[in-house]
């Protein structure tokens, strides 16, 4: 930018004080960068084993409590209820029987065959 461009701003800049750098000022910037945490210091700060170990024990302890108040229903095969077939009594297989054959019939019918022709 020229002197010429803009007039008022250089005037501004020309009547700023003028500041001074400390003669220690390079040795400052290199100390601060020096304190400052590297790049996984705070990663490897967190998980130090002075806070691991009782992380991991308290995971553990809660974990273990879960499965302790968490009691599935226990399973016995003689408490379950029987199957379909089991549970038709004896005086049943007659009737049974005869809606097998009435299936059978029904898929033998001659009136289905012409009805699906119209």
């Amino acid at each position: 930018m020229k002197r010429e461009d803009d007039r008022q701003l250089w005037d501004l800049l020309g009547q700023a004080r003028p500041t001074e750098v400390s003669p220690f000022f390079a040795r400052n910037v290199v100390r601060a960068i020096r304190q400052r945490p590297q790049r996984f210091e705070s990663l490897r700060r967190l998980f130090s084993p002075r806070k691991i170990i009782p992380a991991t024990a308290l995971a553990a302890a809660v974990i273990a409590a879960m499965l302790v108040m968490h009691r599935p229903a226990s399973f016995h095969p003689t408490d379950r209820m029987p199957d379909v077939v089991a549970a038709i009594d004896p005086q049943d297989y007659d009737v049974v029987a005869d809606l097998d054959e009435l299936v059978a019939a029904d898929e033998n019918n001659p009136w289905d065959d012409d009805t699906q022709t119209l």
